[in-house]
């Protein structure tokens, strides 16, 4: 009897369980789809994915040319050594078996096409994948992307060849095409005011930085104490962990209704606009210095200034914070002073070219942190002034789709991180360090006054950045639906007017003519 009840309280105790824990799961699965909890914590994964993206680019930057060494392979060579008699004559010579390393006279340009091919098959991948971001939405190909990058990372880890190590770096670019341009598409599609989408794109650049800045020492670390695998396997769970938060945010599977969908303008056509080319070009100058020193430095401080290992390990970290610094600025100015972001653009190109140009009158390491930190807080000007302006141009002269335009945006990145490793040593050999600097910053400060190109455009911000009309020909995307309902529902609730604003003048003059009331 004893038995019976005691059964009976564990099975009733279990059931009880099961029901507050079911509960509480659909409580928190409900807070979670509310829709400004909801875009925060998509917000997070975005951050998440962009970090995780630019840690795999840079972890190997201190793991593979070491790794490399260890797995070319062995040749058995026999050594001629004199036997000598007790008197120190030479009686007769032996031959002893040594394992000598083949040469690889390859091994540079082999380590540079690894470190390209994520890049190089980001390039390769946006232009599809901005579309196909365009016509199913951003939360699956955000899916695919981080699927994507943990099969990778994991293949990375357990990669022994070249040849694997070197697919399982173009798969990663693969799934970075998918991650990053959805991630960012997502953030400006769900932040539509032009204060709010500039502060949420800032806290993802800053992630970006992070990422980039602390993912050499972190791979060194972990690959001396712990081996090759385990910085792999720890970011292959980041992007477990990553898709399974969005999984339980969103259901990206479900039936939706893709005729209500707006549709997107084609790549091609966003990329002869003049305005997303020159805010294109700028994003690939301004990261031209960036792609072209961190494979090169290096040896410039070994021979230049004879730095230690910790110094080339750690050349980059202290530029994490003046990056910090740069996309808070922008975001503040940006929010007080929305139509001066082409100058904040061109200011930051002018301190990248200035940068770029004293780094090699550096002769110590202290001296050197100087022109990389302005140059990093260049990069945080940029950025931050210029990948808003890219969603606000579709907005004003497309349909408000964000897939193709960001993907135009991984595109110019993807060119400047392609062309360093393979060109940068090549460019270094033949005409100098010295040279390739100048060169850098020369191009950075000339191509500053082509964003006075934008200026009209940024004129537009301050009436148009909320949007807080009805337009008169009707919803261009998926904000402006959702304003009309709301404003359609207030007017027969409240007996609310809305004025009336003509779009033409947007699209053929750049100009804004006030309607009246």
């Amino acid at each position: 009897m004893a038995a019976k009840m005691t059964i009976g309280l564990v099975k009733s105790a279990v059931v009880t369980f099961s029901d507050v824990v079911g509960e509480r799961s659909n409580q928190i699965s409900r807070a979670m789809r509310e829709p400004q909890r909801q875009r925060k914590i998509l917000l997070v994964i975005v951050c998440i994915a962009m970090l995780l993206d630019n840690m795999l680019y840079m972890v190997i930057v201190p793991i593979i040319p070491n790794y490399l060494e260890t797995i070319r392979t062995y040749k058995l060579v026999y050594v001629t050594s004199p036997s000598n008699g007790t008197n120190g004559s030479l009686l007769n010579s032996t031959q002893r078996p040594v394992l000598e390393r083949n040469p690889n006279a390859n091994e540079d340009i082999q380590i540079g096409v690894l470190f390209a091919s994520k890049a190089i098959l980001q390039l390769l991948s946006n232009p599809l994948t901005g579309t196909f971001i365009d016509r199913v939405g951003y939360d699956i190909p955000l899916l695919i992307g981080l699927t994507i990058m943990f099969f990778s990372t994991l293949t990375f880890a357990f990669g022994e060849s070249y040849a694997m190590l070197f697919i399982a770096r173009s798969m990663q670019g693969l799934g970075s095409a998918f991650a990053d341009t959805s991630g960012i598409a997502m953030i400006a599609d769900k932040y539509t005011e032009e204060s709010e989408r500039s502060t949420a794109l800032g806290i993802a650049l800053a992630f970006i930085s992070f990422g980039s800045l602390v993912a050499p020492p972190f791979g060194g670390i972990l690959y001396q104490f712990a081996g090759k695998r385990v910085p792999f396997l720890v970011l292959s769970l980041v992007s477990l962990l990553d898709g399974i938060l969005l999984l339980m945010v969103i259901t990206p599977f479900t039936n939706r209704t893709r005729q209500n969908m707006p549709q997107g303008t084609p790549i091609y056509k966003l990329m002869i606009d003049p305005y997303i080319a020159v805010v294109a070009g700028a994003l690939t100058t301004c990261n031209i210095p960036l792609a072209f020193l961190e494979p090169t430095i290096s040896k410039w401080m070994k021979k230049t200034m004879n730095a230690s290992e910790w110094q080339m390990g750690l050349t980059w970290l202290p530029a994490f914070f003046p990056h910090i610094l740069g996309v808070y600025i922008t975001v503040k100015l940006a929010a007080k002073y929305p139509n001066y972001q082409w100058f904040y653009g061109a200011l930051g190109l002018v301190i990248i070219g200035a940068s770029s140009c004293t780094v090699p009158a550096c002769r110590n390491f202290e001296e050197l942190i100087i022109p990389l930190c302005a140059l990093c807080f260049g990069i945080a000007l940029v950025d931050t002034a210029l990948l808003p302006t890219l969603a606000f141009l579709v907005d004003m002269r497309y349909v408000s789709v964000y897939g193709s335009v960001y993907a135009i945006a991984d595109i110019s990145y993807s060119v400047a991180y392609a062309l360093g490793p393979i060109l940068a040593g090549q460019i270094v050999h033949t005409l100098g360090f010295v040279q390739l600097n100048l060169g850098m910053g020369l191009v950075n400060i000339l191509y500053a006054p082509t964003l006075l190109f934008l200026r009209n455009v940024c004129q537009m911000k301050p009436s148009l950045s909320e949007r807080n009309v009805l337009l008169e020909e009707g919803p261009r995307g998926l904000y402006d639906t959702i304003i009309m309902e709301e404003r359609k529902a207030a007017k027969k609730t409240h007996g609310s007017s809305a004025g009336n604003l003509s779009m033409s003048a947007v699209l053929d003059n750049s100009d804004i003519e006030d309607a009246s009331e």
